[in-house]
């Protein structure tokens, strides 16, 4: 895995008016879009919609409230792009992202949830010259929304089964960061076996011959 990868550009889309899967808030719909174009299916234009109306949005809450996931984030701002996002599989099944915009010369970040704010702990937002590094940007939005709190405010009275912390967090994902995925995993990894150590419990790794 390369911490130091940083991509070239994340602006080059969105400048050009061509829309990413990342425009797509709904966790849900983005799922089935993305499905649609893999399989070559046509798809209702539904799927393809950045953002939903308030009505919409009540129209999916009332199928199921895992449908509501991510789709009530903050509208972006003009030229600005989701960089990263985790899926955490809650109820309603929330989501928090990463946005990046152009700013002058240099880039803004901010981190964002579906609660107004309210599940962020840390710093939420900063600047850079240029993209962000795979290392720096999880640092930053690992700090500023603490996933590792939520996975202990979830877990800890159970003693953290690994398998369903590591389930927990259903996506971590980015059309910036092709390994962001695998390095949030890492991330959780070592701070579930420092749990682990901590409660006295050993942990069992499954080799498969």
């Amino acid at each position: 895995m390369d911490i130091s990868y940083r991509p070239n550009d994340y602006f080059w889309a969105s400048r050009r008016g061509i829309q990413l899967a990342s425009d797509i808030k709904g966790a849900v719909r983005r799922d089935a879009y993305l499905a649609a174009l893999e399989s070559g299916e046509d798809f209702d234009p539904i799927y393809s919609e950045p953002s939903l109306s308030e009505d919409s949005r009540r129209v999916l809450g009332r199928l199921h409230p895992s449908y509501m996931g991510g789709e009530y984030l903050p509208d972006r701002v003009t030229l600005e792009v989701e960089i990263a996002r985790i899926v955490i599989r809650s109820t309603t099944r929330d989501v928090t992202c990463v946005y990046a915009s152009p700013a002058g010369r240099r880039i803004k970040y901010r981190i964002v949830d579906e609660y107004n704010g309210e599940t962020l702990s840390g710093p939420n937002a900063c600047y850079s010259n240029k993209p962000l590094t795979l290392a720096a940007l999880t640092r930053f939005f690992l700090k500023g929304w603490d996933l590792m709190q939520v996975l202990r405010y979830n877990f800890e009275d159970y003693g953290y089964p690994e398998g369903e912390v590591l389930d927990f967090v259903e996506q971590a994902s980015s059309d910036f960061y092709p390994e962001f995925g695998a390095l949030v995993k890492q991330r959780i990894y070592r701070w579930l076996g420092g749990r682990l150590r901590e409660s006295g419990q050993r942990r069992f790794v499954a080799f498969s011959s």
